[in-house]
């Protein structure tokens, strides 16, 4: 829950921010006026937003963040932190007061920023205990330089805008082994095809209309990773991905692993028929052979292809049951009544039925295609699962189903539920 708060509080740091030097001249000052100052209680922390871009939306994202980062610290006994692009950091506070962060380094280019961020940072513990440091560069200058000193992070937190994947392979290099990277776009028309040839330059996949366009995102943004690890010799699993209408934003957190993979194993083209609805992976070695078993022809012109793009699970589901017993262990669940973080995860978790494949199937597309009204998407789901075929929710799509079940199977089912003539 988020609540707003006004307070004439002005909070002045020494001539210095954290990890950065600077004089007098080049501190941002307020008038010697009282100026009002509006503050915000996210999870029971009490931050200032300043004047940096903040969504009160993200704050399920931020959730996930700081949940995966405390697991960390509970199974290594260590959390090293970058934030690269902190905004007013209220990530980095999180982080350091909830995920009990050993040190944050937060980093926002907009020095503008800074008094907000050490103010935040300041409430958790003061500059002098070395817990966090403040600085202002480049998000991939920071990481380098970090690289290059050989200090290393257990996790590493890039929330960037649009589809900026220049960060990737700065974060990957910074990263420890089995440390994990939180990764973030935005870039809606990219995932939903609509600007191929800018998501092929950003994360070399050639990406056309789909259905289930929001999911292809998250196959897009991890896909990315997967090629910037592999030239760099490592390879990534991802523990859980997460879309949100709002933005759209695109979250996916991964976890890095020694060496490289040589097969292509989930790293290959989907495709998906408009004529029958039906969606396929296609391996590298299928390329030039790529058809529709719906289509006679050897290439079905019905056949629209995106890719390469991950193919594999996008969730680890023990990785998320461990994520909801520690959100529950710390009030987290029903504390507003809504029990939507409860609801998310347990979604996720059903989305990783190891049956179940890439995309989903809108109820909408499969009520135009059959011409009838859909039945519920309880009813659906409950007569796929008596017919054998594993089914989920989506928690990107409300009114989609996740199925191994194929279109013309789903609009049979969906026929004898509204006990309509199947022909």
């Amino acid at each position: 829950m988020l609540f707003i708060l006004s307070s004439p509080r002005l909070y002045f740091p020494n001539n210095s921010f954290s990890g950065i030097k600077c004089d007098s001249a080049k501190v941002p000052v307020f008038p010697q006026k009282t100026r009002e100052r509006s503050y915000l209680i996210e999870r029971g922390l009490e931050f200032s937003t300043g004047d940096a871009f903040f969504r009160e939306e993200s704050a399920t994202g931020r959730d996930l963040g700081v949940l995966a980062a405390s697991l960390h610290k509970r199974g290594n006994g260590r959390l090293r932190v970058l934030d690269a692009l902190c905004g007013c950091g209220i990530r980095s506070l999180r982080y350091l007061a909830e995920a009990g962060a050993d040190f944050v380094a937060a980093n926002d280019g907009n020095e503008s920023y800074g008094s907000t961020i050490v103010e935040n940072l300041s409430r958790v513990s003061s500059e002098e205990e070395g817990r966090w440091v403040v600085t202002h560069l480049e998000a991939n200058r920071v990481m380098t330089d970090y690289y290059l000193q050989k200090s290393l992070f257990d996790f590493i937190d890039v929330d960037s805008f649009g589809s900026d994947s220049s960060f990737l392979r700065s974060a990957i290099s910074t990263l420890k082994f089995g440390g994990l990277l939180y990764v973030t776009s935005t870039d809606g028309f990219s995932s939903g095809g609509h600007r191929p040839h800018h998501s092929l330059a950003a994360y070399g996949a050639y990406v056309r209309p789909m259905p289930y366009s929001n999911e292809i995102g998250l196959r897009m943004l991890i896909g990315g990773v997967t090629r910037e690890a592999a030239v760099l010799g490592y390879h990534i699993t991802p523990l859980f991905s997460y879309y949100a209408f709002h933005g759209p934003v695109f979250r996916v957190l991964l976890r890095l692993n020694r060496g490289k993979i040589h097969d292509t194993r989930h790293y290959g083209y989907i495709g998906y028929c408009q004529q029958c609805g039906n969606s396929h992976e296609f391996s590298w070695d299928q390329l030039g052979q790529i058809s529709c078993s719906c289509s006679v022809s050897k290439v079905s012109n019905s056949l629209v292809v995106s890719g390469p793009l991950w193919t594999g699970p996008l969730h680890d589901a023990a990785y998320l049951m461990d994520m909801l017993n520690l959100a529950k262990q710390w009030g987290w669940i029903g504390c507003d009544g809504k029990d939507n973080l409860e609801k998310l995860i347990t979604v996720m978790m059903d989305e990783s039925d190891p049956k179940l494949p890439f995309g989903y199937i809108k109820l909408d597309e499969m009520a135009s295609r059959a011409k009838i009204n859909s039945p519920s998407l309880k009813a659906l789901m409950s007569a796929m699962h008596q017919k054998g075929y594993a089914a989920s929710r989506s928690h990107i799509a409300t009114n989609a189903i996740k199925t191994n079940c194929p279109m013309t199977e789903c609009i049979k089912i969906a026929k004898e539920l509204l006990q309509v003539s199947v022909t």
